[in-house]
């Protein structure tokens, strides 16, 4: 099987405290490739100035993994049933809510993705419903949480 890592760096600054609960949240996540993303709790959860809302949060990440696994194997997909797509464009978004424990969690992922279809074939309703219900059931990262996902798919 695959093996994924990220790196997750936060360092306090000498000016800030630390036990007083007022530090910045800001923090940098690592991929391969050197490739690095400024990241930060939710503005949501924590107010500016200790959050950063330029940068990227748990929760979009959570949002975006989801639409981004879902895409790719719709791609896949589609490429499979002969239909050239252009354009995926989902503007997707996570709704948190409290579980019967009264923790928060992200409790529904709406997917909204819109597609421009290339010359050649186009898939029916029926067939495009089909094909988001082939990425949903491949999407690794759906298969890996509790959350409701959603996919409400523009008509071509």
């Amino acid at each position: 099987m695959s093996h994924y890592q990220a790196t997750v760096v936060w360092t306090r600054q000498d000016s800030e405290g630390f036990l007083d609960n007022r530090y910045s949240r800001a923090h940098v996540w690592s991929f391969d490739g050197n490739f690095s993303v400024p990241a930060s709790s939710a503005p949501s959860v924590v107010p500016p100035p200790l959050s950063k809302p330029d940068a990227i949060d748990p929760e979009e990440a959570f949002v975006a993994s989801l639409s981004s696994c879902h895409m790719l194997f719709f791609l896949f997909h589609a490429a499979r049933f002969g239909a050239v797509v252009d354009r995926y464009e989902d503007q997707a978004v996570g709704e948190s809510a409290k579980s019967t424990t009264g923790k928060i969690w992200i409790s529904k992922v709406t997917l909204k993705p819109a597609i421009v279809w290339g010359n050649g074939k186009v898939p029916s309703a029926e067939e495009l419903a089909r094909l988001h219900h082939q990425a949903h059931e491949d999407c690794y990262i759906a298969n890996s949480v509790k959350s409701e996902v959603l996919v409400e798919a523009s008509p071509s």
